[in-house]
């Protein structure tokens, strides 16, 4: 489901608010990569540079979140932050090896494999929607001939946002979950949803690089892009992010679930409010649900080691040839702070380029599911890159900043 920050803020009373863990730790490396790139062992006066970091993941917990993770990757190894709990129940702590679903950081993946079929020469981004997906792009003010698969990736597509529809939002409220969590949406149907609302523009009036323009983020727009890669590769989704990512990399602890909805060990409870408000908003158990829901524009599980090895040798230009790498950083300005950042970011293709602060860029991309809410970022040679989760989706988005601009922006 799409990043959207409620204003609700970190008030939910926990047991575990006060248990904040805190510990500071370096390890050899993410279990998934390779050993000729595991980086060294942090001295102590390293681990030390992040203290500010952990006190920001402690602060998070000590306001409400079950539990927090964090791993930065730099030339100097790696540093694991965590706080608090993976399971209510249990009160384990939270670790850095776990696997949780990670959203909307799909969308990063769905991208680089469309950029992998046109470098093979498979589809061209300037290809109509229509002309991969016949007849599906249908509805009052939309113009399937004019939509291109670029559109979609940078969201100037003008296509309406399925999970903006109030109707397919209260299927997933509060009660309502717990029967609806095991639903099955085919990709058409979660279209469909979309398509019963008008477009909010049209794609010329869309943003372009160095031309502002309309801008909406939609994961409607991931939606039609997997139906696309399903088209041009003759297979499912999940084999071509394998074939064009997962393997490449060697991310052992990455999964596409397809149907499933479990996730697999090991791994930390998820936890919902479930688009409730208020300091009485209940605390529900959301760990397993069909992630149908969200196909390809958020159902990929991950860690946070993978989630790094794969962003830092994406920006590194590691997987795409060079015509395709200039495209997937070739970003529009944003419209507004829909998709998890500031108005003042750039969107490219299926990657962010977030103003953290004035000066201080970092690429990357935000994602929230109920009950998982993950950010990675990297700089712009994907030497210094950050991924942390939380199993709560709920709270402000000025904590997971400070994180963030703590290690970024800082000397």
């Amino acid at each position: 489901m799409s990043r959207q920050r409620s204003s609700r803020g970190l008030s939910v009373a926990l047991a575990v608010a006060a248990v904040a863990l805190g510990t500071i730790a370096a390890t050899t490396g993410a279990p998934a990569v390779p050993p000729h790139d595991a980086p060294p062992r942090l001295p102590s006066s390293a681990q030390a540079a992040h203290a500010k970091t952990q006190a920001v993941l402690n602060e998070i917990v000590a306001q409400g979140t079950p539990g927090v993770i964090a791993r930065v990757r730099d030339a100097r190894g790696v540093w694991d932050g965590r706080a608090g709990v993976r399971d209510l129940v249990t009160e384990r702590p939270r670790s850095t090896g776990e696997k949780f679903r990670i959203a909307s950081v799909t969308k990063t993946f769905t991208a680089t494999v469309l950029l992998g079929l046109e470098a093979e020469g498979r589809i061209s981004l300037d290809d109509s929607v229509e002309e991969w997906l016949p007849g599906v792009v249908r509805g009052k003010g939309y113009r399937p001939g004019s939509i291109t698969v670029r559109h979609l990736l940078n969201h100037t597509s003008g296509i309406f946002d399925y999970n903006m529809d109030e109707g397919f939002r209260a299927l997933y409220a509060g009660d309502e979950f717990d029967r609806n969590r095991h639903t099955r949406w085919s990709p058409e149907e979660l279209v469909d949803i979309a398509l019963a609302h008008p477009p909010n523009f049209q794609p010329e009036q869309g943003s372009k690089p160095g031309r502002p323009g309309r801008w909406d983020y939609s994961d409607t727009n991931y939606i039609l892009a997997g139906m696309v890669i399903e088209k041009a590769t003759g297979g499912t989704y999940a084999r071509a992010v394998e074939r064009l990512v997962i393997r490449p990399l060697g991310l052992r602890g990455t999964s596409v679930p397809g149907t499933s909805p479990r996730l697999p060990a090991p791994h930390a409870r998820h936890y919902s409010t479930l688009f409730e408000d208020g300091p009485e908003a209940k605390v529900r158990d959301v760990t397993e649900f069909s992630p149908t829901v969200a196909f390809s524009a958020g159902q990929m599980i991950s860690t946070v080691g993978d989630v790094n090895t794969f962003l830092s040798k994406l920006l590194a230009g590691e997987l795409l040839p060079p015509a395709q790498q200039r495209q997937l950083q070739d970003a529009v300005h944003v419209d507004g702070d829909k998709g998890h950042g500031g108005p003042q970011d750039r969107y490219g293709l299926g990657i962010r380029h977030f103003k953290l602060k004035e000066g201080c860029w970092a690429w990357g991309h935000g994602g929230m599911i109920p009950g998982s809410a993950t950010r990675t970022l990297a700089s712009a040679d994907g030497r210094r890159v950050m991924t942390m989760n939380r199993n709560g989706d709920w709270g402000e988005q000025r904590l997971e900043d400070a994180a963030v601009e703590t290690e970024f922006c800082e000397p």
